[in-house]
């Protein structure tokens, strides 16, 4: 059906030509009729001339009709004129050349048939093609949409992280409440230390053998983290994108964090040679121990509240330190599977 209508379109499209050339309706018809048998194989009859040209009378294409039979007939009709031939010598000849003439045009129409079903067979290749390309058309668009469904499941993740974040920092400021009053205890456990001013070498050794053994839980509570840092990685693998304004705030969160982490350690450096001062003074005062057994007993109970105060000090510090190495890792790992992405999401939108 198709070939039809394309045979049906080129024909309009030759007599809207041979329209401009042949203004006479007579002409118009008979190259109309040339052009049917000789060009695309139709046989034309009267009905088919009208249908495509629309000129005229009903009697104008039979007219027409009429002559190019006729003149078809003349034309494959030879005549041999020489008067030096017999008769029926002639006549053989003539239907031996029409004969000849007729097998000629009929070798004709195949070559033109050959052409025809070779157009019909490229114009299905053509047709075939283009089937294909809109089913690569229809899968791409069926990509996109799977795209635009992983875009939007990347950004309610991303928001779930800014969720989180927020609860941080809420921990994170309430660290910095503790810190304080930490800080103010530490002042005045210094104030108490410089007004005994008494000899607690033994108790000084016993200190550092509890920092010892702080040392040791710390590295314990260390190798721990790092397997909760490597679960974590692990999840964190599982976020495909993150926000610009999601980075921007962790990175200002992080160098805050470590601020404060740098602040805490001067000042935990400080109280080491306060404390080292005070170790001092306290070996130039030992004569006066025997003054103050008494007063030594109440002074262990705050160095050993003060120890433990350190210890759960150094272990938040700690804490505080790793979750900012955590953000971090993570931040970077989102940034590698953006980098990653494919762009053409963008352009779609």
């Amino acid at each position: 059906m198709d070939t039809e209508a394309k045979i049906e379109r080129e024909l309009h499209a030759e007599i809207e030509l041979l329209r401009e050339k042949f203004p006479n309706t007579q002409d118009l018809y008979s190259e109309v009729c040339v052009l049917l048998f000789f060009r695309h194989g139709i046989t034309p009859t009267a009905n088919k001339l009208y249908q495509l040209v629309r000129k005229g009378s009903m009697s104008a294409p039979a007219e027409a009709l009429v002559k190019f039979w006729g003149d078809l007939r003349e034309k494959s009709r030879v005549r041999i004129e020489n008067p030096d031939l017999p008769e029926d010598l002639k006549i053989a000849a003539g239907e031996m050349v029409g004969t000849l003439w007729s097998k000629a045009q009929g070798l004709a129409q195949d070559s033109c048939a050959a052409m025809r079903h070779e157009s019909q067979t490229t114009v299905q290749n053509a047709e075939s093609l283009m089937h294909e390309a809109q089913v690569a058309r229809d899968s791409t668009r069926q990509e996109l949409k799977q795209a635009a469904i992983a875009i939007e499941e990347a950004r309610l993740q991303t928001r779930e992280l800014e969720q989180t974040l927020a609860g941080e920092v809420a921990t994170r400021l309430a660290l910095e409440g503790q810190l304080v009053s930490t800080q103010q205890t530490t002042i005045e456990q210094q104030k108490a230390m410089d007004e005994a001013r008494r000899d607690f070498s033994s108790e000084l050794e016993k200190l550092r053998e509890a920092l010892k053994l702080t040392e040791e839980r710390y590295l314990a509570t260390e190798s721990r983290a790092m397997l909760e840092i490597d679960r974590e990685r692990t999840i964190a693998g599982k976020i495909q994108k993150e926000l610009e304004i999601t980075r921007k705030s962790a990175n200002e969160l992080v160098d805050s964090q470590r601020s404060e982490i740098r602040i805490l350690q001067n000042e935990i450096g400080n109280l080491k040679q306060h404390t080292g001062h005070i170790e001092g003074e306290l070996r130039a005062v030992s004569a006066s121990k025997d003054r103050v057994d008494a007063e030594l007993a109440q002074e262990r109970e705050s160095v050993q509240d003060l120890s433990t105060r350190m210890t759960t000090y150094y272990t938040e510090v700690e804490i505080w330190r790793q979750k900012a190495t955590e953000y971090q890792a993570n931040l970077d790992a989102l940034r590698q599977v953006k980098q990653r992405q494919p762009r053409k999401s963008s352009g779609t939108e």
